[in-house]
């Protein structure tokens, strides 16, 4: 069993997300590989105490980079999966609050 504190992992702040938040009132997380979307509306829900009107979830593919003198030696980050909250018009997480 998964907690609330389990499927919200941590904020994502782009300059695409901020424009989002301002202007469309969605708020984007990486979450859980295991979340739904019906956990991560309650989690959200719960946590910062706001009216969620729909979730968008995506999975973000690994990306591999190559580094080193000789460009060989490939790198690889990890696939995760990301949501998108939509709110209501009136409500607004205060977490966000600075980075506007």
């Amino acid at each position: 069993m998964t907690t609330v504190y389990d499927i919200l992992r941590r904020p994502l702040v782009t300059e695409k997300s901020n424009y989002q938040m301002n202007h469309l009132h969605q708020y984007v997380f990486e979450v859980a590989t295991v979340a739904t979307r019906t956990q991560v509306k309650d989690a959200v829900e719960k946590l910062f105490n706001v009216e969620v009107l729909q979730v968008n979830i995506m999975k973000v593919p690994a990306k591999r980079k190559r580094s080193g003198k000789s460009r060989q030696l490939t790198l690889r980050n990890n696939a995760y999966k990301k949501a998108i909250v939509t709110l209501s018009p009136s409500d607004r997480i205060p977490f966000f609050e600075g980075v506007e």
